[in-house]
């Protein structure tokens, strides 16, 4: 055991504490009446960082503020520059009455915390924080400067951090971005998640009649909204899965063998799905596992449908309008703004003239992918492989952060996707958890992380 890693056991009882004591801040970005607990938040963040050894300052942005921190430069050494993102900000814990504890007052019960935020994000970027406090305080020397990174806006679309990054571009500026802000599928199946998908969002309205209509008066002679929609929406996809607007598959990059085998590897069986998501049968695009489906294949999803009367009992109209809010899972390649394009083309083709027909663009966000077989991906399979004393795998995550395609537009670097979630963390709803022995193997992951990195920087 190194010194670090000795450290990081004799300590752990104080850093389950002390976050815990993050934990307590009701930092829910989305809600106005918690801006003091975001303040807060930030606050105890910087001297928490400062109390390491870290020159801490916390940034304006013109909303939440942006905690940075670096550890101390020495202008006689070149070393890399590595940024590690996180974020502070939290999703709101309704409904309240489904929390078998309150959501910000930490409690353990046996290997878990259970607290909003405590996966998402608190308890990952807190693992990296305490492994840099081991290696300041041991007299272990750090192979890498290091700069985080650590917002206040995850949560409602990182608003402001696009302009932030691009200010301080050549502060930042570095060989590459670890971000633990994913999950792992089980606790002896830790994993490095190099894609992401990214979205495209439009709400579809089709008009009809100037007001609602008597359907017996007025029924057989006006085409109906809501009908028309529904045959448009039917569609954008076949029988079997596929989407079939033209054009929208041309710059899917397709499934290479060496992430197939990757992803039989991952401890997910069809049986487990079914059950865990409670449907008698899963449905996707044929030719694919529902692993790929779910992770490396694009999707057209119907989030939302709005018309007519909906309210107790019948009423029998025509309705003047209806409406439909759409995303689409893009893979590698696709680009958010032609696929509107091509979705919008395809919809105004088959928009019958006895509507009119209206799209109205949403948010987007480009999908990310890095090479698996890259260095820096391998040696954090290294380092997570060391930590974890069990084979990481590989994994594509069917979700989308756009941040990290910003992160990687503007400071021209790479993410490492390295998550410390397990699949029942329940992130974002009631019981939201984090292993306390994952968080204990993340310290060590990224006490190991920093070498490999460091390493691989110096031999390219």
């Amino acid at each position: 055991m190194t010194p670090v890693e000795r450290y990081l056991t004799e300590h752990r009882s104080r850093f389950i504490q002390e976050l815990c004591d993050y934990l307590r801040f009701p930092s829910i970005s989305a809600q106005p009446a918690h801006a003091p607990d975001m303040r807060a938040c930030a606050r105890w963040l910087v001297e928490r960082c400062r109390a390491i050894g870290l020159k801490t300052e916390l940034c304006t942005t013109g909303g939440n503020p942006v905690v940075v921190a670096r550890t101390p430069r020495d202008r006689r050494q070149r070393k890399p520059h590595f940024v590690v993102y996180g974020h502070y900000d939290v999703q709101p814990p309704d409904p309240l009455d489904l929390w078998d504890s309150p959501p910000f007052e930490p409690s353990i019960r046996g290997d878990l915390l259970f607290a909003r935020g405590s996966s998402d994000n608190k308890g990952q970027h807190m693992a990296h924080l305490n492994a840099v406090e081991a290696y300041f305080a041991t007299g272990t020397e750090l192979p890498c400067d290091l700069t985080f990174v650590v917002e206040g806006e995850e949560e409602v679309g990182s608003t402001h951090l696009g302009r932030f990054l691009r200010d301080r571009k050549a502060d930042l500026r570095c060989e590459a971005i670890v971000i633990s802000d994913t999950g792992i599928p089980g606790r002896e199946h830790p994993a490095l998640t190099y894609a992401l998908r990214g979205i495209c969002a439009l709400e579809v309205v089709v008009r009809g009649p100037s007001r609602d209509l008597h359907s017996g008066i007025f029924g057989g002679c006006v085409d109906n909204p809501a009908m028309v929609l529904c045959q448009m929406l039917a569609s954008l996809r076949d029988a079997k899965g596929r989407i079939t607007i033209p054009g929208f598959y041309d710059d899917v990059v397709p499934i290479g063998a060496y992430e197939r085998r990757q992803m039989k590897r991952l401890p997910f069986t069809e049986r487990q799905e079914r059950r865990f998501l409670g449907v008698k049968q899963l449905f996707g695009e044929a030719g694919y596992t529902f692993v790929e489906q779910r992770s490396a294949r694009p999707t057209c999803e119907i989030n939302g449908l709005t018309s007519g009367y909906q309210g107790e009992g019948s009423k029998t109209i025509i309705p003047s309008w209806a409406s439909a809010k759409l995303t689409f899972r893009l893979v590698a390649n696709q680009d958010p703004s032609r696929v509107a394009q091509l979705v919008t083309r395809h919809l105004k083709k088959v928009c019958p003239p006895t509507v009119r027909l209206e799209v109205k663009g949403g948010h987007g966000g480009a999908p990310y992918m890095l090479d698996p077989k890259s260095a820096f991906a391998q040696a954090s399979l290294r380092a997570v492989r060391s930590a974890f004393q069990c084979e990481p795998v590989l994994l594509r995550e069917g979700g989308s952060i756009p941040i990290v395609t910003d992160c990687q537009r503007i400071l021209g670097a790479d993410a490492l996707l390295i998550g410390l979630a397990l699949p029942d963390a329940n992130a974002h709803s009631p019981n939201e958890s984090f292993s306390l022995s994952i968080f204990d193997r993340g310290m060590r992951m990224s006490a190991h992380l920093w070498p490999e990195l460091s390493k691989v920087s110096r031999e390219r």
